[in-house]
């Protein structure tokens, strides 16, 4: 079994005159073949931090809530690992008006694009587990998720795909996809490589949707 997990960063708002809009949107896969040499490197985060680090701290990784030192740690750690990544940003300037008012529709649609280069790239070989971090609380639009890409991958692709729908707090490995879409959508947005050549050589592909 391999899994892929999936994060975002940045947001889906297209007032630019408002603080806190991002120009840039980044969706991310993270390839993974084991789960627990992935998982162990949450431990170490969580082992290197102080006490006083450890008492206010949620127990769960946020990458933009931690120290440089935890971050640089965390992605030097995972680009040792048998991992793969794969990504797909959105320069929001770009995105057609008539989807501005269409966030989940946009969203959906991105995340299919990125799922259908990894089919067609044939990047899945083993039978794999797909797992997103919960960004909805309504469960209508989580379903809606699941069953939109579901239907896209067969349809195009003659394949069954399970899609999953989880926290970092109850799956340790989304709090790493996040360390990895925080790198890269820091490198767009705000034109620090800084983290995001510390897994460099593990992205396998990582394309704009509107050039």
């Amino acid at each position: 079994m391999s899994y892929i997990f999936m994060d975002e960063s940045g947001d889906l708002g297209f007032d630019f005159s408002k603080d806190g809009t991002s120009d840039y949107f980044v969706i991310a896969f993270l390839f993974v073949k084991e789960k627990k040499p992935i998982e162990k490197i949450i431990r170490k985060a969580f082992t290197a931090l102080s006490r006083k680090n450890i008492k206010h701290h949620s127990g769960v990784l946020h990458c933009y809530k931690e120290h440089p030192r935890t971050r640089q740690r965390v992605l030097s750690l995972l680009a040792e690992k048998d991992i793969s990544i794969i990504s797909i940003y959105l320069n929001k300037h770009k995105v057609y008006t008539r989807l501005h008012d269409e966030k989940t529709i946009l969203y959906n649609y991105v995340t299919n694009i990125l799922l259908d280069r990894v089919y067609s790239r044939k990047l899945l070989q083993d039978p794999v587990a797909f797992i997103a971090s919960k960004r909805e609380t309504n469960r209508f639009l989580n379903e809606n998720f699941k069953e939109y890409l579901e239907k896209q991958v067969m349809a195009n692709h003659r394949q069954q795909i399970g899609i999953e729908i989880k926290t970092p707090a109850q799956e340790k490995c989304l709090q790493l996809v996040d360390f990895v879409c925080w790198a890269m959508y820091r490198k767009r947005q705000w034109g620090d490589n800084s983290y995001y050549d510390l897994i460099k050589k593990k992205i396998v592909e990582e394309n704009p949707l509107f050039p």
